[in-house]
């Protein structure tokens, strides 16, 4: 296991790599580059970011958020314009050592919650918090304010402006897809970028619906082990993965995640993780929670077992955590809960190990 931790880059994130060196058995990042879809990340700024990476005695392997233009997606006649990017900036990317990016194919959110600061009565922290009923009262345009506003002025990976500005038009454009269209159109992509990932030595690693079941009516197509299953058939090869987020999945109570894990470990089809808790509160109603298991729902030691028995040498990074200790920063990515998790899975690690 590789653990890592993500990072916005020393222009938007207010982390410093020396902070997070210091985080015990930390050795590198989850690195990403705060760039619109469907623009090609351009050589020169991938070197500059991993070389700055590396002066501070951390690697730089994995890529996220490289998201994915609408037009993909929905499948109009410029998708092949920005297809042809996403693979120049594949190319670019391998120049400069990265073996894995995570994307996702979610219509227009890449991941939504209905309040980023939810207190928790038990221990007066906050954290990010969904409840689906909550989406009834605000709608597509009134959680996107609420977001934005929400957010401290750091722009959201999934959120960007310039994207959610033409919010009403995607919206439309998505009206009478249904989840078989949408699969036809992620086919149509991952047959022009995996074999230039497989030419090039990267692996696409897609990060699963966050929550886990279709929002406004959208089609979504990754949110249970169906599901991986189907988009690993559109284009079977090794470079066509997964990035098993344990927190978005194990949103929906009916997903058995460290069964997931083990069903795609033993596939090798897990090219990255993210791990962290969630707490139900009812139906399609749940709280991040830190990542010890009594605080939330999932088991983090059969999640951190499947992990060991099956990818043990997969990239994995603690996911969201709580705001505590009066930290102010970007919601879900501040320094001191992801550190604590970072801490606590390198522990289970350990004793799963010494076992």
């Amino acid at each position: 296991m590789k653990m890592t931790f993500r990072w916005y880059g020393s222009k938007a994130d207010p982390i410093p790599l020396k902070y997070i060196r210091q985080i015990p058995g930390m050795t590198g990042l989850m690195g990403l580059l705060d760039r619109p879809a469907g623009v090609v990340w351009e050589e020169e700024e991938i070197k500059e970011l991993v070389d700055e990476v590396h002066a501070a005695g951390l690697e730089l392997e994995v890529i996220e958020s490289v998201n994915v233009h609408e037009d993909i997606k929905i499948g109009l006649p410029t998708r092949d314009k920005y297809i042809q990017n996403y693979i120049d900036t594949i190319r670019n990317l391998a120049r400069h050592g990265i073996k894995v990016i995570v994307y996702n194919f979610m219509p227009v959110f890449d991941w939504l919650r209905t309040d980023l600061a939810r207190v928790i009565p038990e221990d007066g922290s906050n954290s990010l918090y969904f409840d689906e009923k909550d989406l009834g009262q605000m709608g597509p345009l009134e959680i996107v304010r609420k977001t934005a506003e929400d957010s401290h002025g750091f722009t959201l990976p999934g959120w960007e402006p310039e994207r959610l500005a033409l919010l009403e038009t995607t919206l439309k454009q998505y009206e009478g897809m249904t989840p078989d269209n949408l699969r036809e159109n992620y086919k149509y992509f991952l047959d022009a970028v995996i074999p230039v990932c497989e030419e090039v030595g990267v692996r696409m690693a897609c990060h699963p619906d966050d929550p886990a079941w279709p929002i406004f009516g959208l089609p979504r197509i990754a949110h249970s082990q169906d599901d991986y299953d189907k988009i690993i058939k559109l284009h079977d090869s090794p470079a066509n993965t997964v990035c098993l987020c344990t927190g978005s999945l194990g949103s929906n109570p009916e997903n058995d995640v460290p069964a997931v894990i083990r069903h795609f470990g033993e596939m090798n089809r897990i090219g990255a993780m993210h791990v962290r808790n969630v707490k139900y509160l009812g139906h399609h109603h749940f709280r991040e929670a830190a990542h010890l298991s009594s605080t939330g729902d999932l088991d983090m030691y059969a999640i951190m077992k499947a992990i060991h028995d099956t990818c043990p040498d997969t990239y994995v990074r603690p996911d969201h955590g709580r705001m505590i200790w009066d930290e102010q920063g970007r919601p879900g990515y501040g320094l001191y809960d992801r550190a604590l998790g970072a801490a606590y899975l390198n522990g289970l690690w350990e004793a799963i190990e010494k076992q």
